[in-house]
């Protein structure tokens, strides 16, 4: 079966939002990769963005992963205020929802806060401190 892993663009913040991540979620990045690392003829890149992120993975549970990467300067800036497609998580108590709600909102801006949707499910969707939209929801089963 197919999974769905989201990747988000950063201006120049991920390593910074992933380690907030990796606060939440818990686990070890599978992966790290700078521009600094890139090393093949004809690439080349501005000595103050060398150390930034091109690919990092964070495994979540036994089948998903967030990624995300910088974005150098050269392909613009992402706007950290528009609507970006949110990330969804669902969560397998209650518990874990309000947990995961309240780590991932702190310092960010709350759109709904979690509580009982008329569509069934335990519910609450915010933005991040870095811009990043997330939807938080557990359905009893």
């Amino acid at each position: 079966m197919a999974s769905i892993n989201p990747h988000i663009h950063f201006n120049g913040n991920t390593e910074v939002a992933f380690e907030f991540y990796k606060s939440v979620f818990g686990g070890t990045f599978s992966k790290i990769i700078r521009f600094k690392d890139i090393n093949f003829e004809g690439f080349t890149m501005p000595e103050e963005e060398l150390n930034k992120i091109m690919h990092i993975a964070l495994p979540i549970g036994g089948t998903s992963k967030i990624t995300g990467s910088d974005v150098p300067k050269m392909l613009g800036e992402v706007n950290e205020s528009e609507n970006r497609s949110k990330v969804t998580i669902t969560a397998e108590s209650k518990v874990e929802a309000e947990t995961l709600f309240n780590s991932l909102s702190a310092g960010g801006a709350v759109e709904f806060p979690m509580g009982d949707s008329s569509w069934g499910s335990y519910f609450g969707a915010f933005r991040d401190q870095f811009g990043v939209e997330w939807m938080i929801e557990f359905v009893e089963k």
